[in-house]
């Protein structure tokens, strides 16, 4: 095992989730800045750049519906891109989830999106919100989405 390339994700930030696309060779990543960037697989550069929601974590591309997803845990949406052509992308939805919401699993035979999450103790009075805030206890749920 050899790293042979390292691509520059601007302008991306701080990237927290990948995913692919096999049969047009494409690189979804999902970055801290609110962007979904989309790398050609083969030499790197950047094809497209698609608004995303906050607080992105996960990113998941589905091979059958041309879908690509990305969980923003801040704002509490899961942002659906559609892949029109291997260079142009348009967003399908924004879906309303839960706040904290940011680790996804796709299902590849239903299209049906996993996402786990729980309820936070609100942050004390008068103070910033800590990055991450404790989790209300029992409260762990997981969401699914399901394709119409």
């Amino acid at each position: 095992m050899t790293v042979l390339h390292r691509w520059p994700l601007a302008p991306g930030e701080e990237p927290s989730g990948l995913a692919f696309d096999a049969a047009h060779r494409r690189l979804f990543s999902v970055c801290s800045n609110e962007k979904m960037v989309i790398l050609d697989a083969d030499d790197g550069h950047v094809v497209a750049t698609e608004a995303i929601g906050h607080g992105p974590d996960a990113c998941a591309f589905d091979p059958k519906t041309g879908l690509a997803f990305s969980s923003n845990g801040r704002d509490g949406t899961l942002t659906v891109i559609h892949e029109d052509a291997p260079d142009h992308y348009t967003i399908a939805a924004t879906v309303p989830t839960q706040v904290g919401a940011r680790t996804m699993a796709l299902d590849s035979k239903t299209g049906r999106i996993f996402l786990a999450t729980a309820e936070f103790v609100p942050p004390p009075a008068g103070t910033d919100a800590p990055r991450r805030r404790a989790m209300v206890p029992g409260s762990f749920t997981i969401l699914v989405v399901a394709p119409q």
